[in-house]
């Protein structure tokens, strides 16, 4: 059964930094879009990354460039996401995702893209 499992979040406090890991059991992450999605409370889930599987290109949301770094750590069969500067506006569950779509601007943003899902793991940015 192919898991995705999120980890590295917690709370941290306006302007710090804070890592979250993609870790896959029974999938080999690196062949593979992954994607990282938030949901905050009272919203939607929405995307927030993307590291295609083809070539590499990044994607981020607005609100984020220039802020986050998604990379791939393929012998750890992981994808990170590196926060900085965050904001309280950043609060929110994070989840990662796995497909196999691909984009020639790197642009996978819908869910629908992606088949894969891990559960969440927290990020409270207090101000």
């Amino acid at each position: 059964q192919v898991q995705l499992v999120e980890s590295g979040g917690g709370l941290v406090q306006t302007g710090d930094s804070l890592s979250l890991f993609c870790a896959a059991s029974r999938l080999t992450l690196g062949r593979y879009t992954v994607g990282w999605f938030r949901q905050a409370p009272g919203k939607e889930r929405s995307f927030v990354a993307t590291i295609n599987w083809r070539g590499g290109m990044t994607y981020y949301v607005d609100s984020v460039k220039g802020r986050f770094t998604i990379s791939r750590d393929n012998a750890k069969n992981s994808v990170n996401l590196l926060m900085t500067d965050l904001k309280p506006e950043d609060t929110a569950v994070y989840y990662c995702a796995a497909g196999d779509s691909s984009a020639s601007d790197g642009r996978v943003t819908s869910e629908a893209a992606y088949e894969y899902w891990g559960q969440g793991t927290q990020v409270t940015v207090s101000s």
